[in-house]
């Protein structure tokens, strides 16, 4: 069978993610610890679980969800795998401290460190370079939606930041509306289904077949009481989540929309 079939063969597994952003010390482990606990105790989750702590975490993080159904992620890296970058971290170098996936192009990022498509997609091949899984952000602000652009800006962003290698097992997309994050402000079901359908035809438009195997995850002010609806929306593949990943209860709230 081609590598083609095997993918299309494979159910989509949805991946809740958790964005600690600048947040978070060792004392903070101790909600990795509970969430793993409760994990066991509220059952079986068809997810992947990732948390994606502050670089200074994730060695930590990873010894602390060693033998446990966590995966641990970094929230950015530099395009370059060393060199003369004071104050930036590789890819390799978060690989080497036990992290799997990283955050490309989160909208934080793009605004503030002026982050072009072109730079969010050297930062996503470096992560596919190293074997690993690039969770790449697209997404529109307030204004650009108010002017009718949400699909040309999220589409512009998806076709600059997407390395033209990527596989289903390689990338994921995470759709964030940007005027959503942090503000307790969340689309409709009906834009959320309108903006994660354009990117799926989209995808199958440039990856042909396996466009339909890469997971999309929605992002912006998801929290258990809105999770099961916006999961159930067609072609959401999961969640990225900010706020609600600090505290364990909150974020296997999350959770339990696939149990």
């Amino acid at each position: 069978a081609s590598l083609e079939n095997i993918i299309l063969s494979l159910p989509i597994m949805p991946m809740v993610a958790g964005n600690w952003k600048m947040n978070g010390v060792k004392a903070n482990l101790s909600e990795i610890k509970k969430l793993a606990d409760l994990m066991v105790k509220n059952g079986e989750s068809v997810c992947d679980v990732l948390i994606c702590p502050p670089f200074t975490l994730v060695s930590d993080m990873a010894m602390t969800v060693e033998g446990k159904s966590i995966l641990v992620g970094a929230q950015d890296c530099h395009e370059n795998i060393s060199g003369a970058h004071t104050g930036d971290i590789s890819a390799a170098m978060l690989k080497d401290a036990g992290a799997t996936h990283i955050i490309v192009g989160h909208s934080e990022r793009r605004t503030d460190h002026a982050e072009s498509n072109t730079i969010v997609l050297e930062k996503a091949k470096a992560v596919l370079a190293e074997g690993m899984v690039a969770i790449i952000c697209v997404g529109e602000t307030k204004d650009e939606r108010e002017a009718g652009k949400t699909l040309d800006v999220v589409l512009g962003q998806l076709s600059g930041s997407v390395p033209q290698d990527a596989m289903p097992f390689t990338a994921i997309i995470a759709y964030e509306p940007v005027w959503a994050i942090g503000t307790g402000l969340t689309p409709t079901v009906k834009d959320v289904a309108e903006v994660h359908a354009a990117i799926r035809q989209s995808l199958v438009a440039h990856f042909a077949d396996i466009g339909n195997g890469f997971r999309i995850l929605y992002g912006g002010s998801v929290k258990a009481s809105n999770a099961a609806e916006l999961m159930a929306v067609d072609h959401v593949n999961g969640a990225l989540v900010g706020g609600a990943s600090l505290k364990a209860e909150d974020f296997d709230g999350i959770i339990n929309a696939y149990r």
